[in-house]
């Protein structure tokens, strides 16, 4: 499935990939829980984040933060609060920044609670999605705040797209955790 450019395909592939890495989740074992990522060995891997995110907890309050970002500016906007996507005083060439300091933010965060922050966070987005029409989520023009994308495609990027990312790091981790 390609990228969703409909209400109803956002909501399943935000549902499917939800899904699928809650059981990639589960499926971890202790030793895949307790080693430390580490893809320094991968000369691939050169993007932030493979350096930034050293276990489960640091990749499940990433996917949290930026469900935050949606719902704070979806909401804000909605009450006539103009306000960007990415807060001040970061923007989207000094995003990675703002990723640093949410991983610092949360070093003292358990993964139990990172879990339920997560999975609590994910129901509040799609809840969100579900009150707005296709037209509104997938037509450009819509909202003057989202500027030339669709809202939708906000929505696919922290749900569907952003579950795809974490699935690819968390296989990626078990990889190195097998060589060990």
């Amino acid at each position: 499935m390609g990228r969703p450019t409909t209400k109803a395909d956002l909501l399943t592939a935000a549902a499917t990939n939800y899904e699928k890495l809650n059981v990639l989740i589960l499926g971890l074992t202790e030793k895949e829980l307790k080693v430390p990522f580490d893809f320094s060995d991968d000369v691939k891997k050169k993007e932030a984040h493979w350096k930034r995110d050293r276990n489960l907890r640091d990749v499940l309050i990433h996917l949290y933060e930026w469900h935050q970002l949606l719902l704070h500016w979806v909401q804000s906007n909605q009450k006539g609060e103009t306000m960007p996507f990415i807060p001040q005083p970061y923007n989207w060439k000094t995003y990675g920044d703002m990723n640093v300091e949410f991983w610092k933010k949360h070093q003292r965060t358990s993964l139990e609670d990172a879990k339920t922050m997560f999975q609590k966070s994910h129901a509040e987005v799609i809840k969100l999605a579900e009150t707005f029409s296709n037209e509104e989520l997938f037509s450009k023009g819509v909202y003057k705040w989202v500027g030339g994308s669709t809202l939708g495609s906000y929505f696919v990027s922290v749900t569907a797209s952003h579950y795809d990312w974490a699935m690819k790091k968390l296989r990626a981790h078990r990889k190195n955790c097998a060589a060990i």
